[in-house]
């Protein structure tokens, strides 16, 4: 549980009145990464119960709340390495922030840029805000096959699996985030979570009537506003809650455009007895942004950061920025609930709903006559602003996603003895339905989008693609945890089963399969032994198995273009990845140090790696898994980190990785007669794309708990292969950012005013930050059979620049 502040007097006293009459529940909550000392069997909500089963639900640090007292921005200056080390007891790899780093980074951030320091984490962005997307990967495999929770729910699309967590919640109602680099909790409802685990809770509402307001302006014209507004305890209903609204806009950092954003946050929480809680979450994110432009090796070479969208619109100029635009609106509802059914008989139920949609909207010029839509050609498309046999248009993307489930678990304990069942159960519907809109001559859209976009001779709306998916997910698992030796041993073992039925229908004419229909089972048994060598000190093994069903709809449809002859994109390899992995780890959890490392080992069967490319000849990006076979990952990482000494708080993470590729590519070859044929190339044993050897993260934070704070950070990310043949590399780079801020003196009927200021990418390094997309080889090459192999060019992210961001917030 957490509280937002709390004055040590009252806080005393509600001891001493609660503990009279018997009644706990009204004890105000602490921060996000912290709990109180045990004094009933009450867990806080997505906590472990005792003996809980292998990663499920992992615990966050607990600590007194002591006479220092906290924060109105929710910080207390207690969990080491400045909010980037909070204790953990897991079995496995695992790690996390707490609002003592939370609360000092850029209020622009989001889940993901949250845990750029951590071990194994690689994140990339585009915007120093971190608005213009998620791209992360831990230990080579990125977020696509990374498992994404908020308050227990998979809030991420559940068929491309992208988490886009700017939508999700904003960072000043962010209390935790929990990372488990290399396995998902065993109940957690995701089947994409090979690559580990990331899960974050928003900070419980107070028990004391009041807000939160933050107001941010930098460079680029950035600026935020922030509300939130606390219930405080509702009567005697033991109903608490908050609301918040904010609203975000900047320029772009490259090229013309910017971002827009409105976000609604709230949380209702009503606890009772003994472990009985109900939470109510909702968000609602609306959300547009001119995207930047990807560019290839060659092009950064020549350009480098001045590659982007034309500002000024000439006739037949697909790339004006107002033609590409990027839409990011949802609507989530999540409700946990926790019983005690009986002594030692917990039940928690789950469900959710959220609602995720578009529109994606890119440039492209199509022939006014003698196009295609599917495999027909079409006629005259008797469209007006028609220059040289083109129309302008803008190519639009309005896809819509709804997802209902619900997720349970029933944890009975008796003794040294914990056995767990759980059952998941979600239905998901997808409508992506492509149209075109005719653009004027002065760059606008002369039609509206949808509806009535443009017809081909015979009324129907002419389109790349029509698609209707429907997925159903079924999850059951059972697990048992046994203690022993006064609770030093902790044996555990669990077996989950994970069905996934998929089906989906492209209605453009000519669509080879027009309906495609998939079904997919997944054994996955798991084992953890723990041991604590003493109070502070332990060692554990795991064996953990993990599953993804291919990423993206565009995995099981063509995908067709006006401008090309036959589909532009082919379903991909539609076979399951499934994962085995061990890992050996030791951590201590001091009075003053806290140190973890671990060693891993993973094989993937059928990994399928996330490419992101352009439509030919057009501005629209789709993502399409390409089947890579087998893959072997090993490694060794660790972090190290001091509670405050002296007001001074240092960290450090680093990770050392060796992932190869264990098959040969097949790859589109023509042979000595000109025909096309499948050949492959030796990519047996090279280096696997995106998987930089050496990442690093030296941080070091400074609070003296009354007027001055500050944080320092950098990272180091190795060089990242973008060719599966090795012939074509992204170099390192290094980032540093810095925090200062002062907190004023008393200012009547103000709680906690503070000034932060924020400096990101410090030195503004100029770098490619990620490959977008991968290509077996950058060059043309005679493939094991003999045949010629097509060069291809990868393209790449390219990282934000320098932002000065200061902010003003209060407590009231």
């Amino acid at each position: 549980m957490r509280h937002m502040r709390r004055d040590l007097l009252l806080f005393c006293s509600a001891i001493g009145i609660n503990y009279a009459m018997g009644n706990l529940s009204a004890f105000a909550a602490p921060a996000a990464g912290e709990e109180h000392k045990p004094v009933s069997s009450r867990h806080k909500s997505g906590s472990a119960t005792e003996g809980s089963v292998l990663g499920a639900n992992p615990q966050a640090e607990e600590i007194s709340v002591k006479a220092a007292g906290r924060h109105a921005d929710g910080t207390s200056n207690t969990t080491p390495g400045g909010g980037l080390m909070p204790k953990q007891t897991a079995p496995r790899s695992q790690s996390g922030v707490t609002r003592d780093f939370i609360a000092k980074q850029a209020p622009t951030g989001n889940i993901s840029s949250m845990i750029a320091n951590l071990p194994g984490v690689v994140y990339a962005n585009q915007s120093p805000l971190a608005t213009a997307g998620d791209n992360i990967t831990m230990r080579g495999m990125n977020q696509s096959q990374i498992g994404y929770l908020f308050e227990g729910a998979p809030l991420a699309d559940p068929i491309n699996y992208e988490p886009y967590t700017a939508m999700l919640v904003d960072t000043e109602n962010l209390g935790s985030v929990t990372v488990s680099q290399g396995s998902p909790d065993l109940n957690a409802p995701t089947f994409n979570a090979v690559g580990g685990q990331i899960s974050a809770t928003a900070m419980n509402p107070s028990h004391k009537y009041g807000g939160f307001i933050n107001l941010m302006g930098g460079n680029k014209s950035a600026n935020k506003e922030f509300l939130r507004l606390d219930t405080g305890d509702i009567g005697k209903t033991g109903i608490r809650g908050f609301m918040s609204f904010s609203h975000q806009s900047n320029n772009n950092w490259r090229g013309p455009g910017g971002l827009k954003r409105y976000h609604v946050d709230a949380k209702f929480l009503k606890e009772w007895g003994d472990g009985n809680s109900v939470t109510a979450v909702f968000g609602y994110n609306r959300q547009e942004q001119t995207p930047f432009r990807s560019p290839t090796a060659a092009q950064w070479k020549q350009w480098g950061e001045g590659l982007s969208y034309s500002d000024h619109y000439t006739p037949g100029d697909a790339n004006y920025y107002k033609l590409q635009l990027s839409n990011l609106n949802s609507l989530d509802v999540v409700v946990p609930t926790h019983f005690t059914l009986a002594h030692g008989l917990k039940l928690r139920v789950t469900p959710y709903f959220v609602h995720q949609y578009g529109p994606a909207v890119g440039g492209e010029n199509i022939p006014a006559s003698g196009g295609t839509f599917g495999t027909q050609v079409y006629g005259d498309l008797n469209q007006p602003y028609v220059t040289n046999g083109k129309i302008t248009t803008v190519a639009v993307d309005p896809w819509n996603q709804k997802v209902g489930a619900v997720n349970t678990s029933l944890d009975w304990t008796s003794g040294h003895n914990t056995l767990s069942g759980g059952y998941w159960y979600s239905y998901a519907m997808h409508e992506e339905h492509s149209t075109f809109a005719t653009v004027d001559f002065s760059g606008k859209a002369a039609n509206s989008y949808g509806a009535y976009g443009i017809r081909v001779p015979g009324g129907a709306l002419l389109s790349g693609y029509n698609l209707n998916f429907m997925q159903q997910t079924n999850a059951l698992y059972i697990a048992d945890t046994l203690k022993l030796l006064n609770d030093r041993l902790t044996l555990s073992a669990g077996f989950r089963t994970v069905m996934v039925s998929r089906q989906g229908t492209n209605d453009v004419p000519g669509a080879d399969p027009y309906k495609t229909v998939r079904n997919y089972f997944a054994p996955l048994p798991q084992v953890a032994i723990s041991y604590s060598l003493t109070s502070k000190d332990q060692i554990y093994i795991n064996g953990t198995t993990s599953f993804r069903a291919p990423a993206s709809v565009q995995a099981y449809s063509q995908i067709f273009d006006p401008n090309s002859v036959g589909a532009t994109s082919q379903p991909g390899n539609l076979k399951g990845e499934y994962g085995i992995g061990e890992e050996i780890g030791y951590r201590h959890n001091g009075t003053l140090i806290h140190f973890q490392v671990s060693a891993f080992n993973m094989n993937l069967t059928n990994h399928q790696v996330s490419s992101t490319s352009y439509i030919p000849g057009t501005n629209t990006l789709v993502s399409m898994p390409i089947n890579v076979g087998g893959e072997t990952i090993r490694g060794i990482q660790g972090e190290f980190g001091l509670k405050p000494w002296h007001h001074v708080s240092p960290y450090v993470s680093a990770q050392y990785l060796h992932a190869t590729t264990d098959n040969n590519l097949p790859v589109s070859a023509t042979n000595a007669a000109g025909q096309s044929v499948i050949d492959y190339l030796p990519t047996a044993g090279k280096t696997m794309v995106a998987t930089p050897h050496v990442t690093a993260s030296v941080g070091l934070a400074y609070d003296d708990n009354k007027r001055f704070f500050g944080n320092f950070s950098l990272r180091y990310i190795s060089s990242q292969f973008s060719s599966f043949m090795n012939d074509q590399r992204m170099p390192g780079y290094v980032l540093s950012d810095i925090t200062l801020g002062y907190r004023l003196p008393h200012v009547p009927h103000l709680n906690g005013p503070k000034i932060q200021l924020n400096l990101v990418n410090v030195g503004n390094n100029l770098y490619r930050s990620a490959p977008a997309s991968f290509v077996t080889s950058t060059q043309s090459r005679t493939g094991i059979y003999g045949n010629t192999t097509k060069a291809g060019s990868p393209i790449y992210l390219v990282g934000g620049n320098f932002a000065a961001l200061v902010s003003l917030s209060t407590g009231f």
